[in-house]
């Protein structure tokens, strides 16, 4: 369970590569990565995208098919290309009238670490590198791309209520 007041939590972030995709990338004869989604982390997305709870997506990556995947589930902020992610964070918070303290940020390597220490209740899979497990307030049982972004938002939405709280929790 997440050691955190969980109530009070507005938004997550999450990164991709080694979170809500496996640490490991085919690559297409092109040289285009291709990156693996988890259908149960797409259906806990789109949920709590629904449920009013502020989702949004921070990678370095540049491919395309992150947008599209992400947006297809309601979220709004997809942010790709992020070399230096606490940028992003900063802009993002002060656009949605967010604080650290209403944040979790899902990451699982030192590309992640300047936000993840400020973010209120940073967390990260199972496989996340020692440095990023020594600053998370949780580790998910879950590898990354393997059900970490369903194991958070459930928690977050259970302990606010709004897991199975109404009709909305039955579809897509």
């Amino acid at each position: 369970m997440i050691d955190y007041d969980l109530k009070k939590i507005r938004a997550v972030i999450f990164d991709v590569d080694g979170v809500l995709s496996a640490s490991t990338i085919n690559l297409h004869p092109s040289g285009e990565p291709m990156r693996t989604v988890n259908i149960k982390d797409g259906y806990a997305i789109q949920l709590a995208v629904k449920q009013g709870l502020h989702i949004a997506i921070m990678t370095g990556a540049t491919v395309d098919s992150i947008r599209i995947r992400y947006e297809r589930l309601g979220v709004k902020d997809v942010f790709t290309t992020c070399s230096v992610k606490i940028k992003t964070y900063d802009k993002f918070l002060s656009d949605n009238g967010l604080t650290d303290e209403e944040v979790i940020f899902v990451g699982d390597d030192i590309p992640d670490y300047e936000v993840m220490s400020r973010s209120g209740c940073p967390c990260c899979p199972s496989d996340a590198c020692p440095d990023i497990k020594a600053i998370s307030r949780y580790i998910s049982q879950a590898v990354g791309g393997h059900g970490v972004g369903r194991d958070i938002i459930e928690q977050v939405l259970r302990a606010q209520g709004k897991w199975l709280a109404d009709k909305k929790a039955f579809g897509w």
